[in-house]
């Protein structure tokens, strides 16, 4: 599907080339996969579980290398995974933002104005005190993303955000990051298994046993997913 970013030639934010990767050699998990994401939108990867979703997105973060292949990009690029104990690790939610910007060498006056700039983006200024066991599922997502924007992150990679959510706050976090992507210009590959999500995106990839068989518009996709 062209874009109006790749008719005006500028290259896409996330590129996988010809990716393949298997923890075995007789067992592969991604077969020459090939995608585009288009700069400053917000595409979903759709599958079902073992189809390589989350692999794909550890490889495009760097998590593991790919058997052959190549993976752009942009940076700095951010990742919010399914479960977000796994990279909350301060006790507070001012401080666990603060620890993701360390290594800028900013002055602490730097550091606060980051932190509630990206505290007032997902609306959770009001929690920066809070700790961090005292938040809901969808409030750690937040923060998790708010940890992302405090960097200053053009892209931002979404491992299944809302498997552990209930249908309700699943569906404002997907609607919260549409409205990120179109405020702020980020990029975001979103990896989901639920057809209701495409309702929020600017484009899809369909992976199936490894291999992206089908892009494009979301209700196309939803619409052939639905008739298999």
């Amino acid at each position: 599907m062209a874009t109006p970013h790749q008719k005006l030639n500028q290259p896409p934010a996330i590129t996988v080339e010809n990716i393949c990767f298997g923890w075995t050699v007789d067992s592969p998990v991604l077969q020459n996969c090939f995608l585009e994401v288009p700069r400053g939108e917000f595409w979903m990867l759709l599958g079902n579980n073992g189809s390589g979703k989350s692999t794909l997105l550890r490889l495009l973060a760097g998590l593991i290398t790919p058997n052959s292949g190549r993976v752009a990009i942009d940076s700095p690029f951010g990742f919010v995974f399914q479960n977000p104990d796994q990279q909350l690790v301060m006790p507070t939610v001012g401080a666990d933002i603060a620890f993701g910007l360390v290594k800028e060498n900013l002055t602490y006056v730097q550091v606060k104005e980051r932190v509630r700039e990206a505290l007032s983006a997902v609306n959770l200024l009001e929690l920066e005190r809070r700790p961090i066991y005292a938040l809901s599922g969808g409030q750690k997502q937040r923060i998790a993303i708010a940890g992302a924007l405090a960097r200053h992150c053009e892209v931002i990679l979404f491992d299944e955000p809302t498997a552990l959510l209930d249908p309700d706050t699943q569906i404002e976090l997907v609607q919260q990051v549409q409205k990120l992507v179109k405020v702020r210009g980020l990029t975001a590959l979103w990896v989901t298994h639920r057809l209701e999500e495409l309702d929020y995106c600017d484009g899809a990839f369909l992976l199936q046993q490894g291999k992206v068989i089908a892009q494009g518009e979301p209700q196309a996709l939803k619409a052939q997913v639905l008739a298999t």
